[in-house]
């Protein structure tokens, strides 16, 4: 899951500059999959340099998500909760080789097997335990999610231990809820008030909290979930719930700010505040087990592990009915960047994973290229843009110095870039790309002196306008898409 050549070095300038993009190119998908709403950040070494919002949080209303807008993070709460047992490991109040009999000597009478299974094998979902149990409709609000009293009935099933311990990674909302359980005996308080008083107070995370309990004041907060249009035409509001004794596994909520600025605190390095020794925290980012049937993913005692081009990424996803998240830490570069979505089928992962690709973009100049100046940098800050044709997008920008072509409807906006070279005033030649891109051609920009380009001719020679200027007609026909010489303004 390593690549031999290293990641590109990221500074807060170049983040910041291709943050921008970032940014325009998040507001383009949320449109793009007609998402209500969307928030991203993006940290570098624990400094908050990007926070995005677009769309809604709440339909109906008319209100607009922004960055104080809460999403239910779900599975997120797995590295809360494993962070205090590993603090507690650290301390000496409990054992990652603990059985459950141990913490929990109720488990002694559930299905055979249960209690001897071990808090690491709980972390690391290799413990074979069921996923939800055999009813799992907590998950489409038709039932409650589970109190402790059904917690404990899940276990009575014989069945509830699907495979042997460390045959496999097998993951399990039932294994982490007993882990919060844990978290309470060895603590000798609440899971939630243990979670608070460790992790979420420490840090200072005011808009995050470890469940929605009656009168959270972070209720109002929240945005609007909604379900996906794989099954209908529109979408449908879904109401808030809380998760009973499955909070330590889904029961959080924050937003994308709070969550950069927690995974900060997961990084190598002591700058700024951090929640584990050095030795916790390579326990819980190591990779344990391999995700079967999901290339360059894994998971360690807390966290998945991913590999994002030349990155190696740690962190988690959430799905919550409405809320789809993803949060990733590069723990050496001290990158995190997080993406929350208020829909059912919200691609926060591809939003995620495409803003760490573009950032390496942005950072991946050749050795001795020299950065547009002078000139040629206004000539391609005229050209920069989303532009459109009959046939769809393409975005012009300068990412670290460089100018490129990009498809934003691509769920990996650097799969198809084409470099842009400033050949005069009006001007552009693509310099390199894929096999299919129209490398060597020109790029003709229309503009007025030192205004900036209205249309642009590029790839097929099509006229591409400003999105925002895109003229779509009630049909398109022959001559429909203003005649040359004959668009609005005289152009």
């Amino acid at each position: 899951m390593s690549s031999a050549a290293p990641p590109p070095d990221l500074t807060p300038d170049l983040v910041r500059g291709a943050g921008a993009y970032v940014d325009s190119w998040w507001g383009f998908r949320r449109r793009h999959h007609r998402l209500p709403g969307m928030q991203g950040a993006v940290a570098l070494r624990g400094d908050v340099l990007l926070s995005a919002a677009h769309g809604l949080a709440d339909v109906a209303a008319g209100t607009p998500v922004d960055d104080s807008t809460v999403f239910r993070v779900a599975s997120h709460s797995k590295t809360f909760t494993a962070t205090v047992v590993h603090q507690l490991a650290t301390e000496g109040a409990l054992g990652l080789d603990d059985t459950l009999g141990r913490w929990l000597p109720w488990t002694t009478a559930s299905a055979d097997g249960v209690a001897r299974l071990t808090l690491r094998q709980l972390l690391g979902h290799t413990s074979g335990l069921t996923r939800d149990g055999a009813d799992g409709d907590h998950w489409q609000l038709r039932r409650p999610f589970l109190d402790e009293a059904a917690l404990r009935a899940v276990l009575d099933d014989p069945a509830s231990l699907v495979t042997a311990p460390d045959v496999r990674f097998k993951y399990s909302n039932i294994g982490y809820a007993l882990l919060g359980l844990v978290v309470a005996a060895a603590s000798g308080t609440s899971w939630a008030e243990a979670v608070r008083a460790r992790v979420v107070e420490p840090l200072g995370l005011t808009s995050t909290a470890p469940d929605l309990a009656p009168g959270d004041p972070l209720a109002d907060r929240v945005a609007t979930g909604y379900t996906s249009l794989a099954y209908a035409d529109e979408r449908v509001p879904v109401e808030q719930v809380g998760t009973g004794a499955m909070a330590a596994a889904t029961g959080f909520c924050s937003t994308a700010t709070d969550l950069v600025r927690y995974l900060s605190a997961h990084a190598e390095g002591e700058d700024g505040p951090r929640l584990l020794d050095p030795l916790a925290r390579r326990q819980m980012q190591h990779t344990w087990w391999d995700v079967d049937g999901t290339p360059d993913e894994g998971y360690g005692l807390g966290m998945g592990v991913t590999t994002v081009g030349r990155r190696r990424t740690v962190g988690h996803g959430g799905g919550w009915p409405g809320h789809i998240t993803r949060s990733l830490l590069d723990p050496v570069a001290g990158l995190a960047v997080s993406v929350l979505t208020n829909a059912v089928d919200g691609p926060a992962v591809e939003l995620a994973t495409g803003a760490v690709r573009l950032l390496d973009l942005a950072a991946s100049a050749p050795a001795g290229t020299e950065p547009l100046a002078g000139e040629a940098l206004a000539t391609a800050r005229a050209a920069t843009g989303r532009w459109a044709t009959l046939w769809g997008v393409q975005d012009v920008a300068v990412l670290g110095g460089r100018l490129v072509l990009l498809s934003p409807a691509l769920a990996d906006p650097t799969g198809s870039v084409q470099e842009l070279e400033v050949l005069d005033a009006t001007t552009l030649q693509v310099v390199s790309g894929p096999g299919y891109a129209s490398v060597g051609e020109r790029v003709l920009l229309d503009r007025d002196g030192d205004g900036p380009a209205r249309t642009l001719r590029a790839g097929s020679g099509m006229t591409a306008w400003r999105l925002e200027d895109l003229p779509l007609p009630g049909r398109v026909g022959l001559g429909s898409l203003w005649p040359a010489g004959q668009e609005p303004g005289g152009r």
